[in-house]
């Protein structure tokens, strides 16, 4: 059986929907791993945008410093992308390119960020209208409300996000019994049975032996990590994780070494070398071994080749950190994260880590594996010895909707969410697609990056959307590379046909839409701020 994968190693031209496309591809051939094709796109960014964009950022650039050498000799009537005279004594709070960036370009589109909603951030939302006097340095609100907003930028996957049902009405009876806050650290006086009763329900449902809950999900990769790897020890990283994993691996200690994004090649020439050579100058065997890989990568939309990744740390008996942040709930028949996707074994993977933050609509993280392995992060962990316990609504909202999940509620809204969300997912990638779009990652990652290139597109998108009524997040540099702005989608169960096709951008006219929009803010640049 054929498993194609495409990444950026060769190359290929696909025609689809009546042009050319150049791809990168790679392909692989393993039956035993793979049940069924995976499939992953990554258009090359074609040179004429690339050129395009480059000379959009240059000519920006150009203009930020032509316009701060005109405020230096007062000669510039706008001051605002400036420091105050009462700042100028002081210390530079940011490096000089950092600023410059900040003031001349990030302030031109940030009116795109930070919106504040005012309502349950569900299929639909309701966005605070505010307006700029001062070229998005401050912001006032008109009063007004923007309401039946599209949201396609929350990561509520499942649909749990919400003020009313089963999990909405636990976590009230919850509130009232236990109140909203423990104020203490879980090894004092801050354990209750509902927090030992969610880690118990964690296990059950990701099929492991134990787990521990942690109340944030940043920290429980940034602050773990340091507790299980530590000097003598080597990680190997995707060279696409999250800054959670990349602060926990630095905080470490550990030598840090990064292979190409999904690449099997780069992973196992790593492997080989780690294992010949050893640690630097003294070539003593490494500790420890540990890969780290994400689930569903949030910019890209591409899924872990997790059954590959598997083999090579049984081959090269190393140890696998599995982050499920944007996976636990999102994949799988039975929404039990990469590893139900793929159909393999839970115990095949080291640690599992995942968050409660996207689909089970809560807060929080989760670590689990084994019974040693939770026992020692028990004593070990910074996050579990200092950090205040998770709220008890915040529990209570995690065990009713995992039970909704797992049909143990006696009902399959749980297992038809899944499933709906699955389907939104294949169809408004293959409407996008069609439409003429340049999107990227597995056809079946609910996260949907589409392809914007240009700097002034990043604004004049994100606006175009919300005059539609349509909440998108945009993202640009430094976030993804310089000539890979892109808009992401998040997909949820919540989400209606008729929603999904609203935001085909009228459908027959999106794409000149688009090319219109792209244009105008193109040619508009370098205007007064």
């Amino acid at each position: 059986m054929l498993v194609l994968h495409i990444d950026k190693s060769h190359c290929c031209h696909l025609q689809h929907n009546h042009h050319y496309a150049k791809l990168v591809y790679a392909a692989s051939y393993n039956s035993r791993l793979y049940s069924r094709p995976f499939i992953e796109y990554f258009e090359e960014t074609p040179m004429m945008v690339a050129v395009l964009t480059y000379m959009g950022y240059g000519i920006l650039t150009i203009f930020g410093y032509l316009r701060d050498f005109l405020r230096h000799w007062k000669i510039e009537r706008c001051h605002i992308a400036r420091e105050k005279e009462e700042q100028k004594d002081f210390v530079p709070l940011y490096q000089d390119f950092e600023n410059f960036y900040t003031r001349n370009l990030y302030m031109r589109i940030r009116d795109n960020w930070n919106r504040p909603i005012c309502s349950v951030p569900g299929a639909k939302m309701d966005l605070m209208e505010r307006a700029t006097y001062d070229y998005n340095w401050t912001f006032e609100y008109t009063g007004r409300v923007v309401q039946d907003v599209i949201n396609l930028g929350s990561y509520n996957y499942l649909g749990f996000a919400e003020n009313t049902g089963p999990c909405a009405d636990s976590a009230a009876e919850v509130t009232m019994k236990y109140g909203v806050g423990v104020a203490s650290t879980r090894q004092e006086i801050g354990n209750l049975d509902r927090h030992e009763e969610m880690e118990k329900q964690v296990a059950r449902f990701l099929g492991v032996e134990s787990a521990m809950a942690f109340g944030m999900g940043f920290a429980t990769n940034s602050m773990n990590i340091p507790a299980l790897v530590g000097k003598g020890c080597l990680i190997l990283s995707d060279e696409l994780n999250h800054a959670s994993l990349v602060l926990g691996a630095r905080l470490s200690g550990s030598t840090i070494r990064v292979f190409k994004h999904n690449n099997m090649q780069s992973l196992e020439k790593l492997l080989r070398e780690a294992i010949v050579h050893g640690q630097p100058r003294t070539r003593r065997p490494w500790k420890k071994i540990l890969i780290v890989v994400e689930g569903i990568y949030s910019m890209e939309g591409s899924i872990v080749r997790l059954p590959e990744v598997i083999a090579l740390k049984k081959r090269y008996r190393a140890y696998l950190y599995l982050d499920e942040a944007h996976s636990i709930g999102a994949l799988g028949p039975r929404g039990r994260g990469v590893v139900d996707y793929f159909g393999l074994d839970p115990c095949d993977v080291d640690v599992m880590m995942g968050t409660f933050t996207k689909s089970f609509g809560a807060a929080g993280g989760y670590i689990a594996g084994k019974r040693e392995l939770i026992e020692y992060l028990r004593s070990h962990s910074h996050s579990a010895v200092y950090a205040t316990s998770m709220s008890p609504p915040v529990v209570e909202q995690i065990i009713t909707s995992m039970k909704c999940i797992m049909g143990e509620d006696g009902t399959t809204i749980g297992s038809e969410r899944v499933q709906q969300l699955a389907e939104n997912t294949v169809y408004f990638r293959k409407r996008l697609r069609e439409m003429g779009f340049i999107i990227y990652g597995n056809n079946d990652s609910p996260v949907v990056p589409l392809m914007l290139y240009m700097p002034a597109k990043i604004g004049a998108f994100g606006r175009e959307m919300l005059k539609r009524n349509i909440g998108v997040v945009v993202v640009g540099f430094p976030a993804t590379p310089i000539i890979e702005s892109r808009a992401r989608f998040c997909i949820s169960a919540g989400h209606s046909k008729n929603m999904l096709d609203q935001h085909e951008f009228t459908r027959r006219r999106g794409v000149q839409l688009l090319i219109v929009y792209q244009w105008q803010a193109y040619l508009s640049g370098a205007g007064c701020y």
